[in-house]
């Protein structure tokens, strides 16, 4: 069985590669897909296939999904408006290529979701379906990592800033993701599921601060914005404007609960309970001081 993982140069792909050889797949049935390769130098040292895959170049799609029998297509780290384009092409090739199983990094009801991302995956989803491809749903919530890796600006200004109101997120690590995607390439009686995936614990960004404030042993609060307000919060703080609108568009997305799941379904597929909120940011709060620490002594 060869199993193709796109996006094996980003973060999510290379922890998905990384636990289906955990799993017991050879590393020889176990293509690494990105558009440059040289970024997983070291997964093909360890003898998975690394193969160069552009979601717009059709041609390398074509030459990077042969033989392949179960695909994993991690949605395109690109511009909004290119998303669903990148998408199709590799749905298609997917499809000319016979691969007998494709699972699809979704977002939580990403059918009823009225974000931009939501409306993004929402279209690849009917994609997938008129193409005929059998299929399963990873309808992947919140990343954990997404408020660790905030925490040095978190601590440094005192406060979590926000959209999303009282809005409830189920999010959970990237690796617990990677771990349910390799489980479902990698087991049988997935076809057609529709997965609704998150923590076990969800939590609002108040509760967010106040997990900080415990951590950190200081005083943080939630500073909530209004949309458009967060937005250019984050345009100032160096993001691409467009980058900015969508991400403040998620927050309220997450005020209308799209980011909350009490399905039980990413605790089932990994077979443990997922990783807290307060265990993550246990150690990243110790490690975002012990920088802090070093810059201000150094």
């Amino acid at each position: 069985m060869s199993i193709v993982v796109t996006g094996a140069t980003g973060r999510l792909g290379r922890l998905t590669v990384e636990a289906l050889l955990r799993r017991g797949i050879p590393a020889a049935d176990i293509i690494a897909t990105g558009r440059d390769i040289s970024g997983i130098k070291n997964l093909a040292d360890r003898g998975v296939t690394a193969r160069r895959a552009d979601f717009a170049d059709t041609d390398t799609l074509a030459e990077a999904f042969a033989g392949a029998d179960r695909l994993l297509l991690i949605s395109a780290s690109v511009p909004v408006d290119e998303r669903v384009a990148n998408h199709r092409r590799v749905i298609d090739a997917a499809v000319a290529a016979g691969v007998s199983l494709m699972a699809y990094t979704s977002t939580t009801h990403a059918d009823t979701a009225a974000t931009i991302i939501g409306a993004t995956h929402g279209e690849t989803e009917k994609y997938l379906r008129d193409r005929g491809i059998p299929s399963v749903l990873l309808r992947n919530g919140w990343y954990l990592e997404n408020y660790t890796a905030q925490l040095p600006q978190i601590l440094q200004n005192g406060a979590v800033i926000g959209a999303a109101g009282e809005g409830r997120i189920s999010a959970a690590s990237r690796a617990d993701y990677a771990e349910a995607a390799a489980v479902v390439l990698t087991t049988e009686g997935h076809t057609g599921a529709v997965y609704e995936l998150g923590g076990d614990e969800s939590f609002t960004l108040t509760e967010l601060a106040a997990a900080i404030s415990s951590a950190a042993g200081k005083e943080i609060a939630y500073a909530h914005l209004p949309v458009t307000e967060f937005a250019r919060a984050l345009a100032a703080a160096g993001l691409p404007a467009e980058l900015a609108e969508v991400l403040a568009d998620a927050d309220l997305g997450m005020s209308r609960g799209e980011m909350y799941t009490d399905s039980g379904d990413l605790r089932r597929l990994i077979g443990r309970r997922p990783v807290t909120l307060a265990e993550a940011l246990v150690p990243a709060v110790q490690a975002a001081i012990g920088t802090a620490e070093q810059r201000s002594t150094g």
